[in-house]
Order: C-alpha cells, then sequence, then structure tokens
C-alpha cells in the first residue's frame, strides 16, 4: 500500500461502518478521501462487494483521473464526481455516496429537507437540497452537482439516486450521512401524519448557517498552512 496506507484504511473503515449501518449495499454508493497535499484522492473501486474488501483494494487517482497504483481495479464510476466536489468545496477531505433508504425516500419525491433540528443544522447546513437527475458517472451528474455546491451545505440528495456527504474527513463524512438520515427518517414520518411541520426559526437557520460556514473556513485554513 505504500505512502497511502492510512488513506486506504481510512477509506475502507468508513465504507465498512456505512455497509453495517445499511447505507450501501452490494457494489452501490462509494467513499473518497482526499490526500494531503491536495493531489489525488483514495477512492473505493468500481463493482467490489464492500463486505469483502480490503485497503489494497482502494485505489489511488489523481486530479485528471490516472491511477496512481495499480491494484488491478478500476476506480468507482462517480470518481469523477468526487473530483468535481473537492476543486469546487476547498472545505471538503472526503466524500460519501450512498443509498440509505430514508433520504433516498426523497430523491425519488424530489423533497428537499428543511432545518428541523439544531443539532442537525449546525453540523450539515440548514437545507438539504435535491440535486437534479443525471445518469450515474456521467458528466452532467456532476455539472448538476456542482450546481449546488456554493450552498455550503455538507449534504445533498441525488433526484432518484441517493445522498453525498462531505465532511473534514472519512469520519466525520459519514457522521453526516448519519444525521441526514435522522432527518429524512423524522420528516417523512412528520409528513405522514398531515399535520403543519414546524421548522427553526429563520434566525437561528441563519445562524446555523454561519457555524457550518465558519468550521468549513477554519479547515480550509488547516489545509493551506
Amino acid at each position: 500500500m505504500g505512502k497511502y496506507k492510512s488513506y486506504k484504511r481510512q477509506v475502507l473503515e468508513c465504507m465498512k461502518a456505512l455497509v453495517e449501518r445499511g447505507f450501501v449495499q452490494g457494489t452501490g454508493g462509494n467513499v473518497s478521501m482526499l490526500v494531503p497535499g491536495g493531489k489525488a484522492i483514495a477512492v473505493t473501486p468500481s463493482q467490489r462487494e464492500y463486505a469483502s474488501m480490503t485497503p489494497d483494494d482502494i485505489c489511488i487517482v489523481d486530479f485528471n483521473l490516472k491511477q496512481l497504483e495499480d491494484n488491478g481495479l478500476k476506480p468507482s464510476m462517480e470518481t469523477a464526481m468526487h473530483l468535481a466536489v473537492y476543486r469546487n468545496r476547498k472545505d471538503a477531505g472526503a466524500i460519501v455516496h450512498t443509498h440509505q433508504i430514508f433520504a433516498s425516500v426523497f430523491s425519488v419525491i424530489s423533497e428537499p429537507i428543511p432545518a428541523l433540528f439544531d443539532e442537525a443544522a449546525s453540523a450539515i447546513g440548514p437545507k438539504v437540497e435535491i440535486v437534479p437527475y443525471a445518469l450515474s458517472g456521467s458528466p452532467e451528474l456532476v455539472n448538476n452537482v456542482v450546481s449546488k455546491l456554493d450552498n455550503r451545505c455538507n449534504c445533498y440528495i441525488l433526484q432518484n439516486h441517493g445522498a453525498l456527504c462531505l465532511g473534514a474527513d472519512p469520519a466525520n463524512a459519514r457522521r453526516n450521512a448519519e444525521t441526514l438520515e435522522k432527518s429524512a427518517q423524522v420528516y417523512y414520518y412528520a409528513l405522514s401524519t398531515g399535520k403543519n411541520i414546524s421548522v427553526l426559526p429563520q434566525n437561528i437557520q441563519d445562524l446555523m448557517s454561519l457555524i457550518v460556514a465558519g468550521r468549513q473556513d477554519e479547515e480550509m485554513k488547516k489545509r493551506r498552512r
């Protein structure tokens, strides 16, 4: 595994935790981590059963989609999407793409998830937006994702697809996916009552946005040191 050993292990640990939570199944979903220095990422391979994956199966890819190590596997078909996020969100150190159930419900009804809890809004942002549908692995999907990144949220719902969550590192990105799933589950059940949904007051949402942005700014400062 050489000099990328620790990054491969972190990506694998994150993926296995997502498998245990049922957020990804079989070969669906993917995880990546930015290698310090910002010139490459460690990313899960394509069409590989996650339950039996080892650190050696994780691919190392530069920002031109060139594999820096030959492990006999192809990187995830969504690698270009991951790279586009890293290019446009300098605070992101890791990305997880999942097919988690409750977030996926909102992906097929194209319903954004509003700010319901301050602990969730302060971690992932006050509103989880819908990224318009495009075929998996396509340039159109990459462009659609990039078009939403300037809201500085840490989670997005990919229409008719799943969820995309960012974080400072793989563990943080995984926790953001878990926070998203809790909010999605509560919102789903709340909507099923037919009653009015209580969201956070706008001034609190604005405060949560500042908290999220401040944390991201600190992360970017660390990367420049």
